[in-house]
């Protein structure tokens, strides 16, 4: 069975990855507007085992994500529309035909957690997307803390951590970030998003 999960290079999305790799055969994708590439994403993929692709977003969900995370003062919503609109577009899994061939989409996964705030999908968007595109919606650490997380990435990955601003990874605030800075100054960036730490995955141990 054909699963897409998407990825951007750190820990949660590769350990998702691995704890649905014995059921589906995975497929690691990263979105984008064309404003990054998304090789920091491969390269964590190609250490890990899996095969990676890219899927092209719409640039216009972008842009009413940035203008919105500007205008709120934060970047939750806007990084919200992204994600849904990620999910999405995966799911219906046009990009098949033009990566390889493969056999239809089985499932369209992601590496959200018990503890996210934002990115989520709420259980209406999950069924509609199911039943809309036929696929099954699989959160595979949905249910797991925090705490439980950080124990399984350092059993299992080589991470690298720091600033957001400095670790090279392949996720929507990679490109919501420079799009921000683009539109309204370097300023902006650094009052719409709060400083915190990512991680990005070198291989396994």
């Amino acid at each position: 069975m054909e699963c897409a999960l998407l990825y951007s290079g750190g820990k949660d999305s590769t350990l998702a990855a691995l704890l649905l790799d014995p059921f589906y055969n995975v497929t690691l994708v990263s979105g984008t507007f064309g404003v990054r590439d998304t090789d920091p994403a491969r390269e964590s993929a190609s250490a890990v085992g899996f095969g990676h692709e890219t899927v092209d977003l719409d640039p216009d969900v972008a842009s009413e994500a940035v203008e919105r995370m500007h205008d709120d003062g934060y970047p939750r919503n806007g990084i919200q529309q992204v994600h849904e609109h990620a999910v999405e577009t995966v799911a219906r899994g046009d990009w098949i035909a033009e990566a390889d061939g493969s056999d239809s989409l089985a499932a369209v996964a992601d590496g959200t957690r018990r503890d996210d705030r934002v990115p989520t999908i709420e259980r209406p968007l999950a069924q509609s997307v199911e039943d809309r595109l036929d696929v099954d919606y699989l959160a595979p650490l949905a249910g797991i803390g925090r705490g439980a997380i950080d124990a399984m990435a350092a059993d299992r990955l080589v991470v690298e951590s720091g600033p957001s601003a400095e670790i090279p990874k392949a996720d929507y605030e990679v490109e919501l970030r420079e799009l921000l800075r683009e539109r309204y100054g370097e300023g902006a960036v650094a009052d719409v998003f709060p400083e915190h730490t990512q991680s990005r995955v070198r291989g396994l141990r």
